[in-house]
């Protein structure tokens, strides 16, 4: 009776071990499966899923996956030959569009100089109106063009940047179409350098979209606050605007109907560059009054972008 307890415990042990030890092998085939699918995800690679077990459905489910992954592979890769023919075509069309707009340009100078009868000065005055207009927004379609291809890459160059020096240049340079429109900035800046590393170029832009669009929507009003911690916020009252449209003008090509002769790209082309730059953007809009948030938080390399001098 002993020894058929015995071998009775005999048996049940092996059949415990090769439980474990096949619940081991499952487990990390699991592992392998969940390893190898994030790392193809994220790579632009034609490697497949392989893994070390030999279990059949363990072995389908990655034959499965690998055909998903060869799906959507293919799909990313038309998905990114789409997208640079459209940033090549909308290059090409903006370059197409200078050449006639520069020589209707000069020729309207040269029809400035002429005499004219008061209409035809006045329609001359809309067809110059209207071209300067459209050379503006060919402009800015070129440069969301130049910053989404491989020619932006001017834009990706980082040095270190005074948020402060460089939102007083922006400002002064703006002062003049500000003061146009009635609008006065109230300016609050630390009394120490806020330094991040940033593309200064790239920054400018930013700047400059996100007073433009100021100039166009504000009620007379704007403040422009820089905190330490590297967080730029413009504010201003925009009547002209509601919550919606305010939750919608970083998308490309949206304008509200105020925003006539926009193209719609100004916040998208400095959102793009906020975000290149390791920074985020946000814009608010309550009780009337529209908040855009920049924020250049500190570096991984644990720099605090407060220095005493530049």
């Amino acid at each position: 009776m002993n020894i058929w307890l015995w071998i009775l415990c005999g048996v049940l042990l092996a059949v415990i071990a090769g439980l474990s030890v096949k619940i081991y092998l499952l487990r990390k085939s699991a592992r392998e499966i969940r390893e190898a699918f994030a790392a193809r995800l994220t790579a632009d690679t034609n490697r497949t899923i392989d893994i070390s077990s030999r279990d059949r459905r363990l072995r389908e489910l990655a034959d499965d996956l690998n055909t998903q992954l060869r799906l959507l592979r293919e799909q990313r890769r038309r998905y990114v030959q789409g997208d640079r023919e459209i940033r090549q075509a909308v290059t090409n069309l903006s370059h197409d569009l200078r050449t006639p707009l520069t020589a209707i340009s000069g020729y309207l100078d040269l029809l400035g100089r002429e005499e004219k009868s008061p209409a035809a000065e006045r329609y001359l005055d809309v067809i110059d109106e209207r071209t300067r207009t459209m050379k503006k927004l060919t402009e800015e379609l070129f440069q969301y063009s130049v910053i989404l291809s491989a020619e932006g890459e001017r834009y990706t160059r980082r040095v270190p940047v005074d948020l402060a020096s460089a939102l007083e240049e922006s400002l002064a340079a703006f002062y003049g179409i500000l003061t146009e429109k009635g609008i006065r900035p109230q300016v609050d800046l630390p009394g120490v350098p806020v330094v991040r590393q940033l593309n200064r170029d790239a920054l400018t832009r930013v700047f400059s979209n996100i007073l433009s669009n100021a100039a166009k929507y504000s009620g007379g009003d704007l403040a422009v606050t820089l905190t330490t911690a590297g967080e730029i916020s413009f504010a201003n009252s925009a009547p002209s605007l509601d919550a919606v449209q305010a939750g919608r003008l970083f998308e490309r090509f949206y304008t509200v109907e105020s925003g006539q002769g926009s193209t719609g790209l100004g916040l998208s082309i400095a959102r793009t560059l906020v975000q290149q730059m390791g920074g985020s953007i946000s814009a608010d809009y309550r009780d009337g009054w529209l908040t855009i948030r920049l924020n250049f938080p500190v570096d991984h390399t644990g720099q605090d972008g407060i220095i005493s001098n530049i």
